[in-house]
């Protein structure tokens, strides 16, 4: 009989679950997060789980927040369940369940609440993860997008934010006025050098309060860098019946991911932190090195099979890497134009880093999809695949499968996969770029006319060129063909 997950049952028959030794009542919150999704439960929950089942840094447990809908109906499930969440690992050959209890509540999404929190000095660290969209960055200049309706009304009402800048703001002055250190703000999402595109979010904001305030903030609040990996489908019934059939837990918002997880963090926390690397957080100077692997490799790769394999109808991504056509891409773009581009990180192999990636797209137990990797390609296309392209074009090498991999975008956003089937919208956008895509089959440029994509690099003759060619031989040769082509070096 599958039993309920709350505290109180923890004490029951789960031999095959994985519970924690130490009870919420002996944590403290130290750190207050927004965005309390599933990567943050796999990933920077688990890393504070294990450290409190080593009984070490208590004061440092979790507090959720946050300021959206979504926020709301997580904190729902979550406090049915005394936040605790079941986190199971998907090992190609068995299923690892552990309950992770670091989380000890979840604040009422309410802003005031939020800053009176955060202005406490037992938190020492806000941490963040609020999507690759949610810093209000523009993307042909990559500044602070200050023209977006939620900024601007945080602008003219400082007193009454409701962005998680504008509360971040606020709790600073509040602790500011009090004489309590600044609490570090530390980006977990997946963006390049994403503490300084937090640290860019809240000084755009903070000047719109003046300039000694925003010379405060930039003088004295660390932003540190990180990045962070670990792949975690969304959970739907799939996932709650996993928990449910193979555990006997009823968990409403349960979180599988894989069994790898990585988190390389600038060691910037002038307020403290936990203790991490004892459980296998890695610290160091300057975190870009690590970041552009990850970014150009991963993120790359996840991209350069997605659309490929999505016009070629597949679904799960471990089918993809059964394609040899898909690996036999994926395999000519990392080592031909990708890992060419990136400069040696002492201890670090990027053979063997490579091969964890194919290891990881080939887990079955994932379940990842390819419409996930294939969704927002808007937003992620100029932060995982253009920089490559353009240090390329920088260092005067070709670019032909990566063309081919903005082709296969420009493809796929037509709306039908090879065979002839309807793609369903997979973009915010997703209109705008079917529309885009149909006048981009009789023009290629067309494609390259979204500015806030392409920017200026669709003013580079080569780039323009190479993709032109190879969308014209995907609608004259075929996919497939083009593809091949590419492998080959017949192009």
């Amino acid at each position: 009989m599958a039993i309920k997950l709350r505290a109180a049952n923890l004490s029951q028959n789960l031999q095959s679950v994985s519970t924690p030794s130490y009870s919420q009542r002996d944590l403290t919150a130290g750190i207050i997060h927004v965005g309390v999704g599933n990567f943050h439960r796999a990933h920077q929950g688990i890393y504070m789980h294990r450290l409190f089942e080593m009984g070490v840094d208590r004061d440092w447990a979790i507090l959720g927040a946050g300021v959206t809908q979504y926020d709301k109906t997580m904190r729902e499930k979550l406090s049915s369940q005394d936040w605790l969440t079941t986190v199971v690992e998907l090992e190609p050959a068995q299923l690892i369940a552990t309950i992770s209890g670091s989380m000890v509540d979840f604040l009422e999404v309410d802003a005031q609440l939020l800053i009176d929190e955060m202005a406490k000095p037992d938190i020492r660290i806000v941490s963040l993860t609020v999507t690759e969209g949610g810093y209000f960055v523009d993307t042909v200049s990559g500044g602070f997008e200050t023209t977006d309706p939620a900024i601007v009304a945080d602008a003219k009402n400082p007193d009454s934010p409701q962005t998680v800048f504008g509360i971040i703001i606020a709790a600073l002055l509040q602790r500011k006025a009090a004489g309590i250190e600044p609490f570090t703000v530390m980006s977990c999402d997946n963006l390049p050098e994403n503490g300084h595109v937090a640290k860019q979010a809240v000084l755009g904001l903070a000047a719109h309060y003046g300039a000694e305030l925003h010379e405060w903030i930039n003088n004295n609040v660390a932003f540190p860098n990180s990045m962070v990996d670990c792949i975690t489908p969304a959970t739907g019934e799939r996932e709650i019946g996993i928990v449910k059939d193979s555990f006997e837990i009823v968990d409403k918002a349960p979180v599988v991911c894989e069994p790898f997880r990585q988190w390389v963090l600038e060691d910037n926390f002038p307020n403290g932190r936990p203790a991490l690397e004892k459980v296998g957080v890695e610290f160091v100077k300057d975190v870009a090195p690590y970041e552009l692997m990850k970014l150009r490799m991963l993120n790359g790769g996840h991209a350069s099979i997605a659309y490929l394999a999505g016009l070629l109808d597949i679904h799960y991504v471990h089918d993809a890497m059964k394609s040899t056509l898909v690996t036999g891409y994926l395999n000519e773009i990392e080592y031909r134009e990708i890992i060419p581009t990136l400069e040696e990180i002492p201890g670090v192999s990027f053979d063997d880093y490579y091969q964890t990636i194919v290891e990881r797209f080939s887990n079955e137990a994932v379940g990842d999809t390819i419409p996930r990797l294939c969704f927002d390609g808007l937003n992620r296309q100029p932060k995982f695949i253009l920089p490559t392209i353009q240090a390329r074009l920088e260092q005067n090498r070709s670019i032909d499968g990566l063309a081919i991999e903005c082709a296969l975008w420009c493809r796929y956003c037509y709306g039908t996969t090879v065979s002839g089937n309807v793609i369903e919208p997979n973009d915010p956008h997703w209109e705008r770029l079917t529309l885009q895509a149909r006048q981009a089959k009789e023009n290629s440029l067309k494609w390259l006319e979204m500015s806030d994509v392409y920017g200026t690099l669709a003013d580079n003759q080569k780039f323009a060129h190479a993709f032109s060619k190879a969308l014209a031989s995907i609608w004259k040769n075929g996919t497939i063909e083009t593809v091949e082509g590419y492998i080959f070096e017949k192009l």
